[in-house]
């Protein structure tokens, strides 16, 4: 009967769901394609979301970006470094500020930053090319730049680099020129595609806004103490004319990507458009295959299988095609993930590839097989026998 439990059962049961799936093979390849894409989607997505969307961890983060608590963009005074260096358990302070500009053509974009000296004592994991660091102190025009940028654009050490001045004009207008004295390295990551320039001669040069940075980066010596010395630095300048805003370098990084909208919820919307349609596809899918098969599940219903039954038969199809088109599209963007993290880390920070989102990706594709199955299941269960035994 087929209400049997046993092995050979389950296969019969089996066969009659692969006979659904393999109906139509091409229109089964694009609904399981067309899933997979969206899932794909939506683990590359989910991981950065969840980067934005996250509170700030300052759990073993040694460096801290101090910035304006008006905005990012605001400048600092300089009085502030020594304020900041005379906190316990601060070990250095630098600062930089961004330079804009556009080297040749506006696609050419990278970012660029005037830094003091000592610059690239609080990244230990820069690797500088040999010489560079003692060029950059004594070349007052010097510029280092990642190794990558530098391969992209054919530069050499000792070449002069035009850069079209758009937020710091100079002193008597012109193209600013800087050397290139040496090249960094990240040992830890990909970010290779930075500019540093050297301070006094961006700050003596400049039209205006002489002698302010606008941000600092602390190292610190314990990374345990990152919170509190984050609050103590803006207790520092509380109620003052330049109060300051400190979080982590992850943190800063969504700050500053989140200056064009909120890129957390941007993706969100994008990726439940995104569902929405598969929703409407799967659908579609299921109810095309359901009234294809009218007189094949009349005959089921025929020979003794329950309505119960049918309706799993054709639940079973849609959780097929939702859960193979989610693992393929999770096992793709796990494939990918490396060369993507690399990408989205220079904007949002830190991102992974957490077994929380291949768990979410999963109960996602489970709901999305039953909203979209459920009513072409329901109408195949109340199929009238004779009525679909009589259908052409």
């Amino acid at each position: 009967k087929s209400s049997g439990c046993s092995k050979g059962g389950l296969m019969k049961y089996w066969m009659i769901v692969k006979s659904g799936i393999n109906r139509k093979k091409i229109r089964t390849f694009m609904t399981v394609f067309s899933i997979a894409t969206a899932f794909l989607l939506f683990s590359l997505g989910r991981s950065v979301a969840v980067s934005f969307n996250s509170e700030v961890d300052f759990a073993g983060k040694d460096r801290l970006i101090v910035v304006s608590r008006l905005a990012f963009t605001e400048s600092l005074p300089m009085a502030h470094k020594n304020r900041i260096e005379a906190i316990e358990g601060v070990e250095t302070v630098v600062w930089r500020q961004w330079f804009g500009g556009t080297y040749k053509e506006r696609q050419n974009f990278f970012p660029k930053w005037p830094v003091p000296d000592n610059y690239f004592d609080v990244y230990p994991e820069w690797e500088l090319s040999e010489g560079a660091q003692e060029a950059f102190s004594q070349n007052i025009t010097g510029m280092i730049v990642g190794k990558d940028l530098a391969d992209q654009f054919g530069w050499k050490i000792g070449d002069r680099i035009p850069i079209i001045a758009d937020i710091w004009p100079k002193k008597g207008g012109g193209v600013w020129e800087f050397d290139l004295v040496g090249t960094y390295t990240n040992n830890i990551s990909d970010e290779q595609y930075e500019a540093f320039i050297n301070w006094k001669y961006f700050d003596e040069a400049r039209l205006y806004e002489t002698g302010r940075p606008g941000n600092y980066i602390v190292k610190i010596k314990n990374p345990e103490q990152a919170e509190s010395i984050a609050k103590e630095i803006d207790a520092l300048f509380q109620n003052s004319i330049d109060e300051t805003k400190t979080s982590t370098e992850e943190a800063f990084s969504r700050m500053f990507a989140e200056q064009i909208g909120n890129i957390g919820l941007i993706i969100n919307s994008v990726l439940a458009a995104s569902f929405f349609t598969i929703l409407l596809l799967t659908g579609n899918t299921m109810s095309q295959a359901v009234r294809e098969r009218t007189p094949e599940l009349g005959a089921l219903k025929a020979v003794g299988f329950s309505d119960k039954l049918i309706m799993l038969f054709v639940l079973a199809e849609s959780f097929f095609l939702c859960v193979a088109g989610a693992l393929i599209g999770v096992l793709i963007a796990y494939l990918l993930f490396p060369m993507f993290s690399g990408v989205a880390t220079g904007f949002s920070g830190e991102i992974e590839f957490s077994i929380t989102i291949v768990l979410t990706a999963i109960f996602v594709a489970f709901i999305t097989a039953v909203i979209s199955g459920v009513l072409p299941a329901l109408s195949a269960m109340r199929l009238n026998v004779v009525d679909a035994l009589r259908k052409n």
